[in-house]
């Protein structure tokens, strides 16, 4: 699967009652299409995939397969920090649904870089489909290490890493050790676009749910031998991107989601609605980003 461009971690729609809004979801995933995105990562934790039961995951899945059409890609995150559970769970989906999975460092228990190196390695020889790899410390407790990147991308059923770590130091140690046909991707909206001119081929943005078109703008520009054009196109963006993470994700996009009128600003526990403050100040950065645009 190639991985260049803009992938969008898709957020999942809840109605008043947190049931699934697929109504919502549908004319989100037509937005989104009709705005040239690359592909969708769907059951990520933007998806607040950890409060979804297993029925639900396959549901959206089956939706979304229908929705998109094989027009463009779709990755789909499974992940967990039991390597025999991802990978039965890996076994339970239906694999012509969608095109590789995404798959989190273990979170919680803190393995070290053998244990890291062994799961991912059963992971990709147990799965039919390609693995792409996801290192985000933030969230997982654990670093996976740019040495055991290197020696799992040797591992032909492993295609590349969502590299979420802010460290860009580390990006490009990736990118230097392992074969140009291994991809990473930024998993961080506030650097992809310096990301990407160290040698990214693309990203999985969380912003790039309410600004698609922007966000593919300034991935593009990051490439481009005038750096200053990428500078301003990530100056309209970036405190759009700061309020969205200042609360936690998806707390952040779904109350610009919401304030863009795309669906109903509703989380299930333990995640909650941003407060009236975030809310108030994502409203004025819209009107301000609309006068920029």
């Amino acid at each position: 699967m190639n991985l260049n461009g803009l992938g969008v971690a898709l957020t999942t729609p809840f109605d008043e009652f947190l049931k699934i809004d697929f109504l919502s979801l549908e004319k989100h995933i037509t937005y989104l299409m009709d705005s040239h995105i690359d592909y969708i990562v769907l059951l990520g934790t933007t998806s607040e995939s950890p409060t979804l039961l297993s029925p639900e995951k396959k549901e959206i899945l089956n939706f979304v397969h229908k929705i998109v059409n094989e027009r463009i890609p779709i990755v789909l995150g499974i992940g967990g920090n039991s390597t025999q559970s991802v990978i039965s769970d890996i076994n339970s989906y239906d694999h012509s649904k969608f095109n590789s999975i995404l798959s989190v460092c273990p979170y919680y228990n803190l393995p070290r870089q053998d244990g890291l190196f062994n799961h991912f390695n059963e992971i990709a020889v147990n799965s039919k489909s390609p693995i792409i790899l996801y290192n985000v410390p933030s969230r997982t407790g654990c670093n996976l290490s740019a040495d055991t990147v290197f020696k799992l991308s040797m591992n032909k059923n492993i295609i590349g890493i969502k590299e979420a770590n802010p460290n860009l130091k580390q990006l490009k140690t990736i990118i230097k050790l392992c074969h140009p046909s291994f991809q990473v991707v930024s998993g961080d909206d506030a650097s992809a676009h310096l990301a990407m001119r160290y040698g990214a081929v693309g990203s999985i943005s969380v912003i790039g749910n309410a600004f698609p078109v922007e966000f593919k703008k300034l991935l593009d520009m990051s490439t481009n031998i005038d750096q200053n054009l990428s500078e301003n196109a990530y100056a309209k963006l970036k405190k759009m991107i700061d309020l969205i993470f200042e609360e936690g994700n998806p707390t952040g996009i779904k109350c610009l989601l919401n304030s863009l009128g795309i669906y109903k600003n509703f989380l299930r526990l333990p995640l909650t609605p941003g407060s009236e403050g975030l809310k108030t100040r994502i409203i004025e950065e819209i009107s301000v980003f609309s006068d920029q645009k």
